[in-house]
């Protein structure tokens, strides 16, 4: 997608801020129930607009935020890899985390592996991080396989306070810090 302005780029992958033809692609993935296995519940167009400019802001707030990612294979928005700020309060927040959604037809060829490591190298090379971590729900190894082959290490688990009670409460959390 040569039109596209990206913030940095990895082999296969374009990271930029979001446009507005994202929000429908976006909102398919985000109403995928596979996808949204580790998550309360896929969530509704009005709930991805919502999450959409949760992101905007965070990039107006830091100068960074969940990069909207195309694959160069087939000029297409993949999903999102990025940085973000979580919401929540716990003992290692505020902090900057390092998270990944990508449509499942993108799933298996390492792009979630390949965009987080360039994520990881653009936050501490260009953004100056000297930390940043990353958590999922204990039953979400693909994503635990992913923080550590980026190298990022387990330093604890923790209950998600969003999620008292539910099956996906149990987090695990992973650290990267500045070489």
């Amino acid at each position: 997608m040569s039109n596209r302005a990206y913030i940095f780029q990895s082999e296969r992958l374009g990271f930029r801020k979001w446009i507005e033809s994202d929000r429908a692609l976006f909102a398919s993935l985000n109403a995928d129930p596979v996808v949204m296995e580790f998550f309360p519940a896929p969530l509704t167009s009005s709930e991805t607009d919502q999450f959409i400019e949760r992101i905007e802001k965070q990039f107006d707030d830091y100068g960074y935020g969940l990069y909207a990612v195309d694959s160069f294979e087939d000029n297409s928005f993949i999903g999102f890899i990025g940085l973000s700020h979580p919401r929540f309060e716990s003992p290692f927040t505020p902090c900057v985390e390092i998270g990944w959604r990508l449509a499942k037809e993108y799933w298996n060829r390492g792009f979630a592996t390949e965009g987080a490591a360039a994520c990881l190298e653009y936050g501490f090379s260009v953004l100056g991080l000297d930390e940043i971590l990353s958590f999922t729900a204990t039953h979400n190894t693909r994503s635990e396989n992913v923080m550590k082959k980026i190298g990022m290490q387990k330093i604890g688990e923790f209950d998600h306070p969003a999620l008292p009670g539910s099956w996906l409460e149990r987090h695990v959390l992973y650290q990267k810090q500045k070489d």
